[in-house]
């Protein structure tokens, strides 16, 4: 067992944690600063991907789906887990983040940091899928550097899984990390939800840019989890 950089959060490793993978749920996405706004409306089109994924995340409730694994990166990751802490005052689905490395926070925002200490204290379980307390992300591998550190986490998180929730955008489907987990949920047949930024936007172009018409839209979204894949 290690502790977290962030939040001094007790860390364990994959081998000392068992995730029932028939009723969990995975989350990968994009990261904000990759998000294309809605006619240069940053804030409306976080908005309407945060109640898009809410909902999502409510209907797999439904479902009986109870856990959530968090990759914890900012953005998509860390707006899903700040949701699932809310819902876990009436619910009792739980939250476990999975962190690439011990020190993968230290590129983060101090906004992201603060959100991201949050969401490791209360977190159920926090885990880790290197426990090298030295290694960093790079592109060449050497004894303190590896380039397949977010893969391993991706790949760790998806095997775990049933589901897959991914906003992920067409244009990204072939370079971006969550893409990459993308294909490698397919090759293991697991169901997939995917909505992009393109949904994004048509949803707004058909509600409008008042909130609450855009929320109640977002209420009229359903889910047939029958099926091994699912676009929004």
């Amino acid at each position: 067992m290690f502790n977290s950089y962030t939040s001094g959060m007790p860390v364990y490793l994959p081998s000392e944690v068992f995730i029932d993978k028939d009723t969990t749920v995975c989350i990968t996405g994009h990261r904000e600063k990759y998000i294309t706004p809605y006619k240069g409306d940053k804030q409306l089109t976080i908005f309407t991907i945060k109640k898009m994924l809410e909902r999502y995340i409510d209907l797999i409730i439904k479902k009986g789906y109870r856990i959530l694994i968090s990759g914890l990166a900012s953005g998509t990751d860390l707006w899903a887990s700040d949701y699932i802490l809310k819902k876990k005052r009436c619910t009792n689905f739980l939250l476990i983040g999975a962190m690439p490395y011990l020190r993968h926070a230290e590129s983060f925002t101090d906004d992201d940091i603060a959100q991201l200490k949050f969401i490791e204290r209360f977190s159920d379980i926090l885990l880790t899928t290197n426990d090298n307390p030295d290694i960093i992300y790079g592109k060449k591998k050497s004894l303190e550097c590896s380039p397949s550190l977010y893969r391993t986490r991706n790949f760790f998180m998806v095997d775990n899984s049933s589901v897959v929730i991914a906003f992920c955008n067409n244009t990204s489907l072939k370079f971006s990390g969550t893409a990459q987990t993308l294909r490698y949920a397919e090759k293991k047949n697991k169901t997939i939800i995917r909505f992009g930024i393109e949904d994004v936007f048509a949803l707004i172009d058909k509600a409008g840019t008042n909130r609450t018409d855009i929320y109640c839209e977002i209420q009229k979204i359903r889910l047939d989890i029958s099926r091994k894949k699912f676009d929004a």
